[in-house]
């Protein structure tokens, strides 16, 4: 999942304009219309899983459909040496939009399983911890290894390609393994013996049983739930800067730091922070609460983004250090609300675990679509001009100025959205005091 999430948010942009000669607006759009499918596509999985957990009592079939997501993901940078442009943006977004149908249908089951267990408020976040930390290994090694295949500062055609088969590859066998983790974690957690309707909550609600909603009306369902309205569109915010930060960190490395090999280090700042932090917030949400911990998780993020704005003048050692800053709150951002779901899930009465997920999951999507999409509006708007791999383009003073303000001043301002808009979530407090037994 961590492959799937970083590399075509770091790169899927970069790669159209700089390599394949797309424009700046049509990228964009490119990356963002398959996105479009994921509002309607997500929900109707979460209603799929849910029919599976409640006939079968796991979601394993639609895990092993998404299994097929590595041969997508390679096949988005394997585009054919003839096409360029427009015609080279048709493969993109094709392909995408199959990779983001495959990757549904192993994520919505898997972020759907805490939800199926029987556990309480700090053991859902603690597994979510598990989750989070090795989620990040994922990002971190992806966003490191991913530049360095495609060729570094002399990226090509034939270096994405390489770099698509080798991670797709890694992907597909840490999949399957994900796959065994949750059949052996759904019989530990149910002590050995589930009923053959799935786990505690699964007879409850609408989705579970075979004539409940799916898709707009699934979705529609679960946004009149005011606590998952509040949570969703924070988490959308959330999801929106953090992937337009993603998107932008090769286009800030070239043109404001005036290093693209620096791209490396730049990922590296924004993601292993997570390794090392990710407990400290687990701590910090046991004595305070989830949501203020995630609050504090979006303030830092607003600051350090701040002072990218600032660019090269604040000197790179200070740069570095905000990234760093970006890279602690993101990992507050990834743990915290992920396991807020649940919660809202269980207050909500369960057996809708799947259709929630898949609500969640199209959020996350419509974010990492919007995120890259807003960064090349600025691009656009700033007259950044597009190029072939190997091909030198000097850019205007306008253009570099939207690279700089795009990075830094743009994901502050949704970062404060999404702060107003957490503030509006109430269930916490609740959440905290309705807390069964948590098994060792």
């Amino acid at each position: 999942m961590g492959v799937w999430v970083t590399v075509p948010g770091l790169l899927l942009l970069y790669f159209l304009t700089d390599v394949l000669a797309v424009t700046p607006w049509l990228a964009g759009l490119a990356l963002l219309l398959p996105k479009i499918a994921d509002v309607l596509l997500h929900p109707w999985i979460g209603h799929r899983a849910d029919l599976d957990q409640r006939r079968h009592g796991d979601r394993r079939r639609l895990l092993l459909i998404g299994c097929a997501l590595p041969v997508a993901f390679a096949a988005v940078f394997a585009v054919p040496g003839g096409l360029t442009g427009a015609s080279a943006a048709a493969w993109v977004a094709a392909l995408f939009v199959a990779g983001n149908l495959l990757f549904a249908a192993y994520q919505v089951p898997y972020l759907a399983t805490p939800a199926d267990l029987r556990i309480g408020y700090h053991e859902r976040t603690r597994l979510m911890a598990f989750r989070m930390m090795v989620l990040t290994l994922g990002i971190l090694i992806s966003g490191l290894l991913a530049p360095w295949l495609a060729g570094g500062d002399a990226a090509t055609r034939a270096g994405y390609q390489r770099m698509g088969l080798l991670l797709g590859a890694g992907m597909l066998i840490a999949m399957l393994v994900g796959l065994t983790g949750i059949d052996r974690l759904r019989r530990v957690a149910t002590g050995g013996t589930e009923s053959p309707h799935g786990t505690a909550g699964s007879a409850h609600g609408t989705a579970g049983s075979p004539h409940g909603t799916a898709g707009w009306p699934a979705l529609l369902a679960a946004l009149r739930d005011r606590q998952f309205r509040w949570l969703v569109a924070a988490y959308l915010a959330m999801s929106t800067t953090t992937h337009l930060v993603l998107a932008g960190v090769p286009y800030y490395a070239e043109y404001e730091l005036g290093r693209p090999a620096l791209t490396t280090a730049l990922v590296a700042a924004f993601v292993a922070p997570a390794l090392l932090v990710t407990p400290a917030w687990l701590a910090v949400s046991r004595r305070i609460g989830k949501q203020r911990a995630l609050l504090v998780a979006q303030g830092a993020f607003a600051a350090g983004s701040l002072v990218l704005a600032v660019g090269r003048p604040a000197g790179l050692p200070v740069l570095v250090g905000a990234v760093a800053v970006l890279g602690v709150s993101f990992a507050g951002m990834q743990l915290l609300p992920f396991s807020m779901v649940p919660d809202v899930i269980r207050a909500a009465g369960g057996g809708r675990a799947g259709t929630y997920t898949g609500v969640w999951t199209a959020t996350e999507a419509t974010g990492a679509a919007l995120g890259p999409y807003a960064f090349a509006v600025c691009l656009a708007a700033g007259g950044f001009v597009a190029s072939s791999a190997g091909e030198t383009v000097g850019q205007s003073g306008s253009a570099l100025a939207a690279i700089r303000y795009g990075f830094g001043l743009l994901p502050a301002a949704v970062m404060l959205a999404a702060v107003l808009l957490q503030r509006r979530y109430t269930l916490d407090r609740a959440a905290r005091l309705d807390t069964p037994e948590d098994p060792s």
